[in-house]
């Protein structure tokens, strides 16, 4: 059963790849009511479920006369690749594309038991059912045919891959990015406010803080700035001499950054490209523990970029 070549098992692997794109986006556009081109690549396939199947397959060949071994291998083999993939893509990429934080009996968030559960059944039924037919028709192929179509499938898929992991690493680079523009703001806010506490503005600004000790996201945050240098310029219009000129120059030198800071954000909006908004969007349940305020602005501006 299987004795395949080379070729054979790289065209299963891609065919369990679109198999599995089919299948989890057909899942998550009848869950969210929208076309969702569910996975971590741009084309039709989801490597997740591809390698998953493979290893059904590896893990199944000892045991493929014992349903219960078949059972306990697929628990085993599934979870692991599922564990590890979770863990290393959450490494390189500083998101996690799935998260059973919430679930019962999960570990790091990256496996839960009722996946791993699912896993068994389901390696059985791949083994027993799903594979029998695509096993008759992949062999029927003549070996000449197979080889062409599998290196074809391969230049697309790796280039689609390199893509697509470009755009992961460089949606981690952005995420750094809006964090630290964060920070930067914040000291600016910060600033402001001392300014500001010399004059009868200070009330209404303490006010505002005694309400915001949540976290703030960065569209409070710009419109806090704006407010601020809104009370500073009417200061200044009222009393132009509110503020001595070493303030006054501090005050330019922050509103000058703080535009600087309104054009670099226009501009990075621009520049979230095709690869980067449809990862996004492609994967709503998208999660990141280290930048989550960050990860939210983002998706803000994929889903708004239509």
């Amino acid at each position: 059963m299987f004795g395949y070549s080379g070729f054979q098992w790289l065209f299963f692997f891609y065919m369990y790849c679109f198999f599995g794109w089919c299948f989890e986006s057909t899942f998550v556009s009848l869950k969210s009511g929208k076309l969702v081109n569910r996975g971590f690549m741009r084309g039709p396939f989801l490597p997740l479920y591809g390698s998953g199947a493979i290893m059904m397959l590896v893990v199944s060949m000892p045991f493929r006369d014992n349903v219960l071994l078949t059972y306990v291998a697929g628990v085993i083999g599934a979870t692991a690749l599922e564990y590890v993939t979770g863990v290393v893509m959450e490494a390189l990429f500083k998101v996690r594309y799935w998260d059973y934080s919430n679930r019962l009996l999960n570990f790091q968030g990256h496996i839960c038991l009722r996946s791993s559960i699912v896993w068994g059944f389901f390696t059985i039924l791949m083994t027993r059912v799903i594979h029998m037919p695509i096993e008759q028709m992949v062999l029927s192929i003549p070996a000449r045919v197979m080889a062409w179509v599998t290196v074809l499938l391969t230049i697309y898929i790796v280039a689609d891959f390199a893509l697509s992991f470009k755009a992961a690493l460089d949606l981690q680079d952005i995420l750094v990015k809006i964090e630290r523009a964060k920070e930067e703001l914040e000291r600016m806010q910060r600033r402001l406010d001392v300014i500001i506490a010399f004059n009868n503005e200070e009330k209404e600004f303490r006010r505002q803080e005694r309400g915001e000790r949540r976290e703030l996201w960065m569209n409070e945050i710009t419109a806090g700035l704006e407010q601020r240098f809104a009370a500073i310029k009417e200061t200044l219009l009222r009393v132009p001499t509110a503020y001595g000129e070493s303030v006054k120059e501090e005050i330019a030198e922050l509103r000058g950054r703080f535009s600087e800071y309104l054009e670099r954000q226009r501009s990075d909006s621009k520049i979230l490209d095709f690869y980067k908004r449809n990862m996004i969007r492609n994967n709503p349940t998208m999660e990141s523990r280290k930048y989550k305020n960050a990860l939210e602005e983002l998706k803000k501006i994929a889903n708004n970029k239509r």
